[in-house]
């Protein structure tokens, strides 16, 4: 077999016409995306002159990042850039694939396409790089996710996604990112935070998979389908949720059956974009950069009254004992050989691990963000930020029972949202803290947690005061 066919791609009366595909499922189209032979980054390569490989290593996973010194030529202008590509795979020509599946070897290097610590790092260096040779920097996105192995974790992949954005956001140079085929999750966020973002046509964007999406939602992946329906992944969707700037045509159909044209397509649209970037004073580029993204985003706000009616003081923090030492211990804890484990728990032992057995690994209990404000700051001196207390989440998604989910979060943490900001003290000394409440639907980092930070953060930059953020939710480094 030369090539792969996705099983829309064989039913009866099929074409690679826009209207053909208009007409696909929104998970037919997210499997578009990433169907086998569409076009890699080392791919949309060839459309540069004087490519130059760079920052090349041997650590695992790190060939998943590639990064070139180039130029691209258009007419008389020329453009020297400096290229962060994720390539997802070895290959798009799925012969060679196919060979390529039979060499175990060969494909643990792609770590099957999800960026890992090393692959981070090279970007990291990359963007350094840009900066001083003064080139303009492009990151093309091609990705399932980070890697999400407890090795990658140990590894600080967090803090390397989160420098990633730190780096974009203060780059000297313009920036520009492309979405070619899947962007997803963290492995995608941490290289589109740039001065413009594009999409190929049948690309999607997303921050979290159809697949993990019904697991969370539905407790099953059997309803994934209806998840890509809700989640407004397709370039189209971005685009008219303000989330890109552009979508880049496919002009002939999608790019795995007319490859030719979405090249050139492609190598069109770099000339219009970095013709506009390279105008832009240096001087002006971060304040047009803040500019562009303080316009992202949706939220709703709510009164002082409507606050008031859930409003309330929680802690879910386990008290010490008065009159003995111990604490009883969880139902169902075993130990390693599966035997169930009955005796009560030190408590100065079970507050040391912050309440996590350390025979199973069960947490008992999940701090509130009024526990965190209550162990950190000096007592009595948390004041909420006007700014940010009555930013609440918006349901643009439409997402099954998700207002009434908030408002029952509302009512069980006594918070308007996941996500609190306010001036305080530590030992005197003056402090912007934010805290997440994990309790409030898992600590979700929707658009109000980033318009809250944005905010809080903007603050401290004009107090002059350090923002104080204690963790608590998944890769809550990256914020």
């Amino acid at each position: 077999m030369k090539h792969f066919y996705l099983p829309f791609e064989k039913r009866e009366g099929f074409s690679y016409s826009h209207e053909s595909i208009e007409k696909l499922t929104e998970y037919e189209k997210y499997q578009l995306s990433f169907h086998p032979e569409r076009p890699k980054h080392l791919d949309y390569l060839t459309v540069f002159d004087d490519a130059e490989e760079c920052l090349e290593n041997n650590l695992h996973g790190s060939c998943i990042i590639q990064t070139h010194r180039a130029v691209l030529r258009n007419g008389t202008n020329a453009w020297p850039v400096m290229l962060i590509g994720q390539q997802s795979g070895p290959t798009s020509d799925f012969m060679l694939m196919r060979k390529l599946l039979r060499n175990p070897v060969e494909m643990q290097k792609w770590n099957q396409g999800m960026p890992t610590p090393a692959a981070f790092e090279k970007a990291i260096d990359a963007i350094k790089l840009a900066e001083e040779e003064n080139r303009i920097i492009i990151t093309v996105i091609d990705t399932a996710g980070a890697d999400p192995t407890e090795q990658s974790e140990a590894g600080g992949i967090a803090w390397k996604i989160g420098r990633c954005m730190q780096l974009l956001a203060e780059a000297t140079v313009p920036t520009l990112s492309v979405i070619i085929n899947r962007g997803c999750s963290g492995g995608a966020i941490a290289l589109t935070g740039c001065d413009a973002v594009l999409a190929m046509e049948y690309s999607t964007y997303m921050v979290i998979s159809p697949e993990a999406c019904s697991s969370i939602l539905f407790r099953t992946r059997e309803k994934a389908g209806f998840a890509a329906e809700i989640s407004q992944i397709t370039a189209q969707e971005a685009l008219k949720n303000r989330i890109i700037d552009d979508i880049i045509e496919e002009p002939e159909g999608p790019a795995h059956h007319f490859r030719e044209s979405a090249l050139q397509s492609f190598k069109t649209s770099m000339a219009k974009w970095l013709d506009k970037l390279s105008k832009i004073p240096p001087q002006q580029i971060f304040a047009q950069r803040m500019e562009r993204w303080e316009k992202i985003g949706q939220w709703n706000t709510i009164s002082e009254e409507e606050i008031v009616a859930f409003e309330k003081q929680v802690s879910f923090f386990i008290p010490k004992p008065e009159n003995v030492l111990f604490v009883a211990r969880h139902k169902n804890c075993h130990n390693i050989v599966g035997k169930k484990v009955l005796d009560p728990i030190l408590y100065t032992k079970l507050l040391a691990d912050n309440f996590v057995c350390e025979t199973c690994g069960h947490r008992y209990v999940r701090l509130t963000a009024h526990d965190y404000i209550n162990l950190i700051l000096d007592p009595g001196s948390f004041q909420e930020h006007q700014e940010t207390r009555y930013i609440v989440d918006k349901d643009i998604l439409h997402f099954p029972d998700y207002q009434q989910k908030v408002e029952d979060a509302q009512h069980k943490t006594g918070a308007a949202a996941s996500f609190i900001t306010g001036d305080a003290t530590v030992n005197g000394e003056p402090v912007v803290f934010c805290a997440t409440n994990f309790n409030f639907l898992g600590g979700s980092f929707c658009m109000t947690t980033a318009e809250k930070i944005w905010r809080a953060s903007k603050i401290a930059i004009k107090r002059g005061v350090p923002p104080y953020c204690p963790g608590n939710g998944w890769r809550c480094e990256n914020a």
